[in-house]
């Protein structure tokens, strides 16, 4: 079991011009606010109102940046989630005090991202550092809204809206979301995508304090799993982080809400006061109960609140005397969620198929001592494999030896052995049986007492008494026991008598003929319809077949030139995938050609690099282990004393030659560099080339694509040269809105922003993507809401 510890609580003040130095002030310690609240002079001379409080907490940032920020609160925790230890960290406030900018941050502006995106970069960056583990990291994004839950990266294709709503589920692992999706990254690029795509589906509204105020609790959680490359251990460690923002609680009387910004404000309100009283239960040590059901916040955040976990919460507030009361509200529920403590274990689970190769070479190695032993105790000939069909052969020959008196005894070699000796003997016995039983039915036949109807039959025959006894025939060796019939007199033979045999078979002809269950009544035949294909079947081959030699055929002159340039177009657009193949084998296949020519070039390059940077490490190995080689003579010719000649120094020649061999290794690794540097100012400019036929090629494919399926045909005949529609008499964006040359400014802003921070790329890649995308959604829907009119 885990130590218990406290949850850490830090307040973090928003900046403002109108701070009111006279009511809040900060102790020196840097972890302790103190609120002064001037009397109301209006209660008369007898006041009992409370004036001055004091909150001792984990830490107070005040006008911190965003760095700061991460630092103090959050990287102890996700450091700590690479061991094995959950990690939840919560933004709490009233509205518009900072909590979506603490967590989130401007995405716009790389320098001031949030907590989330910060988390994101540093398990990248640590996975990176740990090359002996085989980490994998999985993302979820949750939103809770009106007491409902949504998958905020449901918009993404491959995903989809869930046709069952979610469900907050528990089992002996812990608590999850049962519908929703989660989504494997293998880079920080897909990660910031992923945040970006949830970011952009989240429900905000604007009221009195806040333009852009979240109507949601949303939780990002961020999932690992770190295989051991270099152990052999079945073990291995998960983790989970889960980052919350809150929404925040609002003074309806402040706020102004109306409609429906109200009511997800009654609904937020409701959910933070449950919460609350969660805190309260679980910082009570006498509370048996928690209540963890009456909400969906709580209930999904029971593992992180007083649970496996390390806990860390932010309170936003503000630091204008206008909303002291709320400020008061805010300090009193971290003051509370310092009382939780919390019993964050290591998850460690088992590999299945790891395991089952380990106990493998476990019994490999039990397998090797136990030769050792019978090699110590002269038992050479011991075999512990399982025996081969020679062997089991060769027992059962003397277990048969051993039955019929040959042989005197077995000798025992091991415990296999016994085992498979004694299979033999029932193997033996089964055959044996199976040999009495083909005996007894050669010479007889047998009738099954349970067998009724076959018994009656005998009966009528006069072959068995009333009491079932069979009468046997003389036969010349023997004779049967039983009671004669009458009609049988000794010493005489009829004319009539056939044996036991003919009658008893005579009888079950007889009956079998007039069985409904007859050999000719179940003659079974083979039906046509399964030899031949039916004729709906081959109906439909005939028409696919026609389909694709009509696909196929060019298309024939015709007096009407529009249907020659227009072939009919389909209903409903081709998938895109299939429209983009279709596209680079015809319109774009010149393009298509340059891309693939730059692409091979790429990695040709990159394959050289590749080749050089090992040629260079190796070189660098290798005059690591000269240069430890020659310090090493350098030592021992300073412990046996050193010689001089005319105020030179006498050195030996094993020494002489390692500094010859050093220089020259020095020269090749100068010359590999630069053959390195020349080769990646290669792999740049090669780089740039495939990124700029990747993206005319995707233009010019978007651009197909709306000029084939959404543009109306009378319309696309009126833009062609010569028609009725000149250029600048229509709007672009009323046909095809292409957006900005994104690329361009991509590349513009990772001229201006590298120089600063070269771990902005990835940031600002999935925000251009992210927003490319949602571009190119909008002006879908437009054509279409225009094809529609």
């Amino acid at each position: 079991m885990g130590t218990r510890k406290k949850v850490h609580a830090y307040v973090r003040v928003k900046p403002t011009d109108d701070f009111a130095h006279e009511m809040i002030q900060y102790g020196d310690d840097n972890k302790t606010i103190d609120i002064h609240l001037k009397k109301d002079t209006r209660r008369g001379v007898v006041n009992n109102q409370q004036t001055d409080w004091s909150f001792k907490l984990d830490g107070v940032l005040h006008d911190a940046s965003q760095d700061l920020v991460y630092e103090t609160v959050a990287k102890d925790v996700v450091s700590q989630a690479f061991n094995g230890y959950n990690g939840t960290i919560m933004c709490y406030g009233q509205t518009g005090a900072g909590k979506t900018y603490t967590m989130t941050g401007a995405t716009e502006n790389y320098k001031h991202r949030g907590i989330l995106p910060r988390a994101l970069q540093q398990i990248f960056k640590m996975i990176e550092e740990r090359p002996t583990h085989a980490i994998t990291v999985r993302v979820s994004y949750l939103e809770i809204y009106n007491e409902s839950l949504f998958d905020l990266l449901s918009t993404l294709p491959y995903v989809g809206p869930s046709v069952t709503p979610m469900t907050v589920v528990e089992n002996t692992q812990g608590v999850f979301i049962k519908g929703l999706s989660v989504h494997l990254t293998s880079q920080e690029e897909d990660a910031f995508s992923l945040l970006f795509e949830g970011e952009t589906n989240r429900i905000i509204a604007s009221h009195a304090m806040n333009k852009n105020s979240s109507r949601s609790h949303c939780i990002f959680t961020i999932y690992m799993e770190a295989h051991s490359r270099t152990l052999s251990d079945e073990k291995y460690i998960t983790s989970k982080i889960n980052l919350v923002d809150l929404a925040g609680s609002e003074r309806l009387g402040k706020s102004g809400s109306e409609g429906r910004v109200l009511k997800e404000a009654t609904y937020i309100n409701k959910s933070l006061s449950f919460l609350e009283q969660a805190i309260i239960a679980l910082g009570d040590q006498k509370r048996d109960h928690i209540p963890f059901r009456q909400c969906k916040l709580t209930h999904a955040l029971k593992d992180s609140l007083g649970g496996n976990c390390n806990m860390v919460l932010v309170t936003n507030i503000y630091g204008e005397a206008a909303q002291l009361e709320e400020t008061l509200s805010s300090l009193r529920f971290a003051s509370r969620m310092k009382l939780v403590t919390t019993e964050p274990v290591i998850n460690e689970k088992y590999d299945a198929e790891r395991m089952v190769k380990n106990l493998e070479k476990e019994l490999a190695l039990l397998k090797q001592e136990l030769a050792i032993h019978d090699s110590l105790a002269n038992r050479t000939l011991v075999n512990y494999d399982p025996m081969d069909e020679i062997q089991i052969a060769e027992i059962n020959s003397q277990v048969r030896r051993y039955l019929e008196g040959t042989l005197d005894e077995i000798d025992i070699i091991n415990l296999r052995q016994i085992q498979e000796v004694f299979n033999q003997f029932r193997v033996v016995l089964s055959q044996q049986e199976q040999e009495v039983e083909s005996a007894l039915r050669r010479k007889y036949t047998l009738i099954d007492k349970n067998d009724f109807a076959a018994i009656s039959a005998v009966q009528k025959a006069g072959l068995v008494d009333v009491d079932g006894h069979l009468v046997g025939e003389p036969d010349g060796q023997g004779f049967g026991l039983g009671v004669a019939p009458f009609s049988t007199t000794p010493g005489k033979k009829s004319k009539s008598k056939k044996t036991f045999k003919e009658q008893f078979s005579s009888l079950a002809r007889k009956e079998g003929a007039s069985s409904p269950l007859s050999g000719k009544d179940l003659d079974v035949s083979t039906s046509k319809t399964q030899l031949t294909p039916s004729s709906k079947d081959g109906d439909v081959k005939d028409m696919l077949l026609r389909d694709r030699e009509t696909s196929n055929i060019e298309p024939f002159a015709s007096d009407s030139p529009r249907e020659e340039l227009h072939p009919p177009r389909p209903s409903t657009p081709p998938c895109k995938s299939v429209a983009f193949e279709d596209f680079k084998n015809e319109r774009g296949s010149e393009i298509n050609r340059i891309f693939k020519e730059n692409k091979s070039i790429l990695n040709e390059r990159r394959k050289r690099a590749s080749e050089t940077t090992q040629r260079i490490n190796a070189i660098k190995r290798e005059i690591d282990m000269t240069k430890e080689a020659l310090n090493f003579q350098k030592s021992l010719r300073e412990k046996q004393g050193e010689y001089e000649n005319k105020g030179l120094m006498i050195i030996d020649e094993e020494e002489f030659l390692l500094i010859l061999k050093l220089k020259d290794l020095k020269k090749q690794y100068r010359t590999e560099y630069q053959d390195l540097r020349d080769l990646r100012a290669e792999i740049q400019y090669c780089q740039h080339l495939v990124d700029q036929c990747r993206h005319r090629l995707l233009t010019e494919f978007d651009i197909w694509y709306n000029e084939s399926f959404f543009i109306p045909e009378d319309l696309q005949v009126a833009l062609k040269p010569g028609g009725s529609i000149r250029p600048g008499m229509m709007p672009l964006s009323r046909i095809v809105s292409l957006g900005e040359d994104d690329q361009d400014k991509f590349s513009e802003l990772q001229q201006t922003m590298l120089p600063e921070g070269p771990d902005s790329v990835s940031f600002y890649n999935a925000k251009v993507k992210t927003e490319q995308k949602h571009n190119y959604l909008k002006t879908m829907m437009g054509l279409q809401q225009a094809n529609r009119k």
